[in-house]
């Protein structure tokens, strides 16, 4: 667990770094790549052992047995979040994006409204789209820097053609965990505009200390007829090439559906995602990730504070991921000048606030999941960028 190691992934196929001067001009010398939202740390060592113990033995055919998986995956929800799962409601995608789709596969039809809390993950308007489905943007409010929920507003937009509405939760990019009361009031609008709901919780375990994730199924068990949850070992351990993913459906005629689409479209894991989603949700894994939350809150603070130094520039507080939220409304300048400053000046990665959705303008989202030393670089050259706003 030696995450002050700096990894050189340029050559290694990721996204993350191999993609940093095709996308954004950052040169691949000296760049920092804070986009993709996967960390620069090595996963567990329980994770790495069982792909290890695959290539030892040699032989990697089609997969057979799946108990001990889901039994890993509700032990993991028991005992890290205190919800009870049983393993007949579990389905394994090819990842959560895939989930997604699924989910708007199963329960929609083309030209059916699909809702979205912008700014948020970008992957799901794009699955939506594709889908040929239509994305309603029900923009999340600003209340003392962070967002809140906006169920006011959101019930005026409401035309009676929307289905789904999709949760992120916690919310990326704005860090947000949402409190159960909160929570709640989702679960009732849903219940009012009779929509399904998918509650993607992937980050639920990168939540820093003094605040607690609930998840939707504890939240609001009233609604267990039209809740889908999403869930994943990707993101917590750092094995998003993994593609694999959690959909855990506890309504009969929900988890029928989803079921006959997987079904019809021939979907199937594959063998090692789910060796390492084994060996991760385990005591091992759980070790590790409970030293890695002290370790992305330091970079956290040292981040927001570096940040806090830059007049007209401020971070969203963060609850949960390591994905830092920047606002850069108050410096005056268009998108296309800060971004220039960031990527150009700061030769820094990161992700465009407009593809979030409504409300993303005018920010840029860091990835903070990076050695100490590297969230240091960061600061400094971002300052060096706008110094002369100082």
């Amino acid at each position: 667990m030696n995450f002050d190691e700096v990894i050189n992934r340029f050559g290694t196929h990721s996204v993350k770094w191999d993609m940093m001067e095709r996308l954004f001009g950052v040169p691949a010398e000296d760049g920092l790549s804070m986009w993709v939202a996967d960390m620069d740390f090595r996963p567990p060592a329980c994770v790495s052992d069982a792909l290890q113990g695959m290539v030892d033995h040699g032989v990697f055919g089609y997969f057979g047995d799946d108990t001990a998986y889901k039994d890993a995956i509700v032990w993991w929800m028991q005992t890290r979040h205190n919800w009870t799962v049983d393993p007949n409601w579990i389905f394994t995608t090819h990842g959560l994006v895939n989930g997604t789709g699924m989910c708007v596969d199963a329960y929609t039809n083309p030209g059916d409204g699909v809702i979205l809390t912008t700014p948020v993950y970008h992957a799901f308007a794009r699955v939506i789209k594709a889908a040929g489905r239509q994305v309603v943007e029900c923009e999340l409010a600003l209340q003392d820097g962070m967002y809140a929920l906006d169920i006011d507003a959101w019930d005026t937009q409401m035309t009676g053609n929307e289905r789904m509405f999709i949760l992120c939760s916690p919310h990326n990019p704005g860090g947000r965990v949402w409190t159960q009361d909160e929570l709640k009031q989702i679960a009732d609008f849903c219940v009012r505009h009779d929509l399904i709901l998918v509650s993607d919780e992937i980050h639920h375990d990168l939540v820093f200390a003094g605040t607690t994730h609930v998840p939707m199924t504890l939240a609001a068990p009233e609604i267990m007829d039209r809740l889908v949850m999403m869930t994943a070992t990707t993101k917590t351990f750092n094995i998003a090439g993994s593609h694999i993913g959690n959909v855990i459906i506890p309504d009969d005629k929900l988890r029928a559906a989803f079921g006959a689409r997987m079904g019809a479209l021939g979907l199937s894991p594959n063998s090692f995602g789910l060796f390492m989603a084994t060996a991760a949700y385990s005591p091992g894994g759980a070790e590790w990730l409970d030293a890695l939350i002290p370790y992305l809150d330091r970079n956290r603070q040292t981040f927001d504070a570096g940040i806090a130094e830059i007049p007209g520039l401020r971070s969203m507080p963060l609850q949960a991921t390591y994905l830092s939220w920047v606002d850069f409304t108050d410096t005056g300048m268009a998108p296309a000048e800060f971004k220039k400053r960031v990527e150009q000046g700061a030769r820094i990665a990161a992700n465009h606030g407009d593809s979030f959705g409504k409300g993303g303008e005018d920010f840029l989202r860091f990835n903070i999941a990076m050695p100490h030393s590297q969230i240091e670089q960061a600061v400094q050259r971002l300052q060096e960028a706008f110094s002369d706003l100082q």
